[in-house]
Parts: C-alpha cells; structure tokens; sequence
C-alpha cells in the first residue's frame, strides 16, 4: 500500500468517528491487524466495525490496549488530551498521527486532489469519484459521506491519484491545525468560504486565513479551482502565485421544468440530471474542471453525471407522492441552510415549502453566533427551527430561548420547537397536497423517524 507496507498492527484512539472508522475498516481490509478504542460509538459506525470484527468489546479507554508492537497510533478528534491510551502510546515513543497525516504519509507518490470549502465540498468530491467510477479509472479517495457504489468513505492502494475532501477542522487534540494543511494537494478546488467551527476559529479572518494558507501551499505547476460567486473565495483566488494555473468557475447553464433539472450543454442539447440547485449546478462545474485536471474531459463528464444521485444526506429524497416531496440535509452552518432552502423553493416554485432547522452544533447552539442564521430561513414559507435544552446541556452552553432564536433569525413566522414530539405533532397538522418539506441536521432531531414520519405525511 506504499510506505506502510510492512507495518502490520495499528491501533485507532477514537475509532468511531466518520472519518476514522472508514479508515480502520479500508486498512483492515487489506489485512492489517487494526484494533480501536471509543467511548461511544453510535450508527452507522458501531454495525460497520462489529460486521468486520473491529469493534471494541466495551466501551472507554484501556491504556494496556497501546503495546510496544504496535505499528503506528491514528489519533481522532474526539479524543482528549489527558486520555490514558494517548499517554501510554507517548511514553512508548510510539509514531502517533492524526488521520490526515496518516492519508498524506500513505499518498506522497500520489497526485494529489483536495477539495476545500465551508460549504459543497462533499458533494463536489462524491461528483468526481462517481465520474471516476464510472470510467473504470483508478484512484484513492476520503470523502465525508457515503456514495451509492462504495462500501467505504475511505480507500487506499498503489492507485496514482487520492480525491480528499479537505476539512478545515482540527487534526487531533495535539495538532491544532486543520486537517486540509497536511494534504499539500497538487490540484485544489475552493467552494466557498462562510464562517464555521466558531470554538476553534472565535476570530472569523483567523478562519479565512487558514483557506488562505492552503492556497498559498499550491506547488509550481498547481491547478486552483475556485468559485468566483463566493465573495471570499473570489479574493484568494484572484491573487497570482507564481507557476499556478487558475480556474474560475460559476453555475453550469441549465433549466428547471416540471420540478427537474436539465443541464444545457454547449451543443445546445438538454441533460437532465439527478441533483439540483444553485450551488449544485456550481458543484458541478468545480468537479468538472477538476476532472479535467486529472484526465477526464467534459463530454467524459457529461456522460458520466446523468446517474449521479447525490451523496447520503445531501438533499436526499426521503419520500414523494404526486403532490409532496420530502427531503432530509446535512444543512446546518447557516450559509448551507440559506442554499439548501433556496434551491428547494426554486426546484418547486409553485409550491408550498415547510424548512425545518435543527440547531444541534456547538457554534449554532452559541448565542454568540445566533445572528449569523438572520435571514437564512426566508425563502421557506413555514420556516421551523427545533433544539434540545438537553443538547445545550451536553455542550456546556449557556440556555437559550424560543425568543432568542426567533430575534437572531430575524423571521416573524417563524415556529419553534424544543421537543421532537411537538414538532412531529406540528408537521403532521400541515396541509400538504401541494407542499413539501425539508428537514435539515447534522443530527437526527433527538431521534425522529423521518421514515414515518414521511409515511404518514404521504398517506
């Protein structure tokens, strides 16, 4: 597999994670002996690693889990800094990595893609490994999702090109940088910039400084893809930096007829494809422009992108009916949830749309941030937000309140929600012939089953 060859035993602190469990099933996989540790691990994760035998027997952190005959030690985010398996593995002068110095150690021969971004980078990175796939080429990748036809959001190997999906997140609880640093890409792709992670980046030009730092880590002979819309995006990328090549794009031309997509392709030919909405159809294009970078030209594209269905909860059909359609997001930085809520509205200008927000992470939980969601929810005209006073608990976050949310969302009609019961019982009394609905999280709203849910609103 490259310079980890003959390394054999790897031990994961934090196996659970999205990243981390992938990467621990591709390597077991391949026949390492790959053991990990977790205080929770919830679902998908916990039946994927107990299919492959990987799971821990019992939860929490045995420090004589880290011997002396262990190859390497991945670190995970979730991890903290006093845990006992972390000592142990740095009193034995172990080799410790976070998972994406470990993905870089496995692709220094490798042609290197990273796609950056606040917003669209998963859904970019899942177009070109669909389009690779479908041309039977050869490549590495980690991606945040799953994709329809692969088993992992991971994979390496002897293939002479890796696609990341480059998170500016933090590394692990010793390495304070953001993962996306550690890939030194060959060719890199920035979607657009809108503040997030305000725990780690308090400062907003702190955050914009870190995608200015990737840029700036192009080699001679780099490509640069960019999203000229973005405002933020548009500044880096406008600046010269010797020996780079520079691709500007915006939205691919299309049309909207009878709640479906069609590309317009320069021959003037109509496509229709499976996804939808302004940032898509920009989605589309960066991943275009990336896979002509990397040997796929655009008629290539053209034929592979009809089939493409979208990554797993990136506007994801829930359920449908004649008079109602039903989708579940990942939307929940508020320039996601603007975008998201926007290209539903304009997929289905006729009808009724009913967008409900979970705020669920430390920043949209944060009273500090609130007001960065001010207006977001404007194009739905049920526009719903739900939270757990348990979330905020959990989190160490001051209370806050329905009126709170109400003010920093700066919308009158807004409902909201602090029970899941209460927001079911809500939904379910809509009128919905001729309306549809949007649920948005990087949660689950405490639990709810949008699958009956769904079932009972399409009856």
């Amino acid at each position: 597999m490259g310079s980890f060859f003959c390394m054999q035993k790897i031990h994961f602190i934090a196996i659970g994670g999205a990243a981390m469990h992938n990467l621990a099933i591709d390597l077991h996989n391949q026949g390492f002996q790959i053991t990990g540790s977790d205080d929770e691990i919830y679902e998908p994760s916990l039946t994927l690693l107990a299919e492959k035998g990987i799971l821990p027997n019992e939860m929490g952190w045995f420090s004589e889990k880290i011997t002396a005959d262990l190859s390497c030690v991945i670190l995970g985010m979730h991890a903290r800094l006093d845990n006992p398996e972390l000592a142990k593995a740095q009193e034995l002068g172990i080799k410790i990595y976070s998972y994406p110095a470990f993905i870089y150690s496995q692709s220094l021969h490798k042609q290197r893609v990273v796609i950056a971004g606040s917003h669209g980078k998963t859904s970019i990175t899942s177009m070109i490994l669909h389009v690779l796939k479908f041309h039977n080429r050869k490549f590495d990748y980690m991606v945040g999702a799953r994709i329809k036809g692969f088993d992992t959001m991971a994979k390496l190997s002897d293939a002479p090109v890796i696609i990341i999906e480059g998170d500016e997140y933090l590394s692990s609880p010793i390495d304070r940088q953001p993962k996306f640093l550690h890939y030194h890409p060959h060719v890199m792709l920035m979607s657009g910039i809108a503040w997030d992670h305000i725990n780690v980046y308090p400062d907003f030009n702190d955050y914009v400084h870190q995608f200015e730092l990737l840029a700036n880590d192009l080699p001679k002979a780099g490509s640069f893809i960019y999203d000229e819309t973005d405002e933020l995006v548009n500044k880096i990328g406008s600046v010269e930096r010797l020996g780079i090549k520079r691709f500007p794009y915006q939205a691919l031309p299309n049309r909207v007829r009878d709640g479906k997509t069609f590309l317009i392709l320069p021959n003037k030919q109509e496509l229709a494809i499976g996804v939808f909405g302004e940032h898509n159809l920009k989605n589309l294009n960066g991943a275009r422009l990336v896979l002509a970078q990397i040997g796929i030209d655009s008629e290539e594209f053209y034929a592979a992108i009809p089939s493409f269905k979208g990554a797993a909860k990136r506007l994801e059909l829930v359920g449908k009916n004649d008079n109602t359609v039903i989708y579940k997001d990942f939307a929940h930085a508020p320039s996601k949830v603007e975008a998201t809520t926007k290209a539903v509205k304009a997929q289905f200008p006729d009808r009724q749309l009913v967008a409900c927000l979970e705020l669920h992470t430390f920043s949209s939980l944060n009273k500090d941030f609130l007001g960065e969601y001010a207006n977001k929810l404007n194009a739905a005209d049920v526009p719903v937000v739900y939270f757990s006073p348990k979330t905020l608990e959990h989190k160490k976050l001051p209370a806050i309140t329905p009126e709170d949310i109400k003010v920093h969302f700066n919308n009158l009609n807004l409902h909201v929600f602090t029970d899941n019961d209460s927001l079911k019982d809500f939904l379910l009394a809509q009128r919905w012939r001729n309306s549809n609905l949007l649920m948005m999280s990087s949660g689950t709203f405490n639990g709810l089953n949008f699958q009956e849910l769904a079932g009972l609103i399409l009856i």
